[in-house]
């Protein structure tokens, strides 16, 4: 079968939708009504439940679900943005079939155990560790900034498998079950007043061996496509429908899909960085008087500049022949960029008001206050700037490495913090 072009999706969708939407039915049932079509995440392969296509069609599949006002997939969660690709890629069609559906009909919520306390930056140093039990593994240890932790079923876990091994060697990617005695969730809050990220407990809890992705003591090969996945999805640009989150901890599934369509932006606080935010930021510019401002109109122009460019790198990235490898980088090191200048911009606009929280900021509603105290988390959560910085160098201009120790040492000989 040919694949179709951008114009035949976006009207074969169309159709789709006109026979299908119903703003009464629960979440529950829109999702699981659209997750059988492969338009739920449409650039996963066909026997992963997908379409198979590349970023542009599916891109207009979001676009006409936008353009309609209808619900999106729950692709706002960890297990559709990271879990279900990096399963799809790595894990055997047994793994497929037993998770991927349940992601994109978004009856369970995903989070992404990887970070510790002392690993952070130099993931590879982690400390969490897996020990053989029969047909299991026994998990101890500590993981933290685990966005979604709360409201998740399963988690994406890595861990130590072997500290004989070199500490890139001896780590296994794990789908590992949240629900369990051992496994305990405690909410950091953040300075936004709202818990996006946890810190995570394990003690002794266990996790099959069936559910190893990618093979034992092959789990950084297999994190490094969950990483990649990740920079690629936070640096994305383009219109999304509405969504919520998945999982029976989220609260949404029972409720009507129509509430959540009609939303004008996400349950989590933060606006969507984009040329929408930017005119909201023009039309505040113009009700203060301060539109006329040279200083500020340059600003604002250097900020439309920087999401257009980002749009356009996004599409230089669907062409292969045009591709460097360090797309998802670029990607995020704009979405950290644009939250900055996002921040400087619309306190400007708004001046002392930006002091202000929620109802109280009568110029932004405190949209520029959300986004002013989030602000200095994307340049961290994800892969800091910096890492996004090294690899760009290192991996893709060929600079030399970081000095440090022999790449073979085992783990258990390196020293620790």
């Amino acid at each position: 079968m040919s694949t179709p072009t951008a114009d035949e999706v976006r009207a074969e969708v169309e159709a789709w939708l006109d026979d299908n939407w119903d703003p009464d039915l629960t979440v529950r049932e829109w999702w699981a009504r659209l997750s059988p079509t492969g338009y739920t995440h449409p650039m996963l392969p066909v026997n992963a439940y997908g379409k198979g296509w590349g970023r542009d069609l599916a891109a207009a599949v979001m676009v006409t679900m936008a353009d309609r006002g209808v619900m999106g997939p729950p692709s706002s969660g960890l297990g559709y943005m990271l879990a279900a690709p990096t399963i799809a890629a790595h894990g055997s069609q047994e793994q497929i079939d037993q998770f991927i559906p349940e992601i994109l009909d978004g009856t369970v919520g995903w989070c992404q155990l990887f970070s510790e306390p002392g690993a952070g930056s130099d993931l590879a140093s982690l400390g969490c560790k897996a020990d053989k039990d029969g047909d299991e593994w026994i998990i101890t240890g500590q993981k933290v900034w685990t966005s979604g932790g709360q409201v998740s079923d399963w988690g994406m876990l890595i861990a130590r498998t072997n500290p004989d091994a070199p500490k890139h060697k001896g780590i296994s990617w794990f789908a590992f079950d949240m629900n369990q005695p051992g496994v305990t969730v405690r909410p950091l809050t953040e300075m936004t007043g709202r818990a996006l990220f946890n810190e995570v407990f394990i003690d002794e809890a266990r996790v099959a061996d069936a559910n190893i992705v990618g093979g034992v003591n092959n789990g950084w090969a297999v994190a490094n496509s969950t990483l990649m996945f990740e920079r690629a999805s936070l640096g994305s640009a383009g219109k999304k429908p509405n969504t919520a989150t998945p999982g029976a901890k989220g609260g949404a599934l029972d409720r009507p899909a129509g509430e959540f369509a009609a939303k004008t932006h996400s349950e989590g606080g933060v606006p969507g960085l984009g040329i929408k935010l930017w005119e909201n930021l023009v039309d505040m510019a113009r009700k203060s008087g301060r539109i006329s401002d040279p200083v500020l109109r340059q600003r604002l122009v250097h900020l439309y500049s920087l999401i257009e460019i980002n749009r356009y790198s996004m599409q230089r990235a669907k062409d292969p022949k045009q591709r460097s490898g360090a797309e998802g980088n670029i990607a995020k090191l704009t979405m950290s960029e644009l939250f900055r200048r996002f921040r400087e911009v619309g306190l400007d606009v708004i001046g002392a008001d930006g002091m202000l929280k929620g109802s109280d900021d009568k110029s932004s509603g405190g949209l520029v206050a959300e986004i002013a105290l989030f602000s200095p988390g994307p340049s961290i959560y994800g892969g800091t700037d910096q890492i996004q910085r090294n690899i760009i160098g290192e991996r893709i201009l060929g600079l030399p490495k970081e000095p440090g120790y022999d790449k073979n040492t085992p783990f258990r000989d390196l020293p620790k913090n």
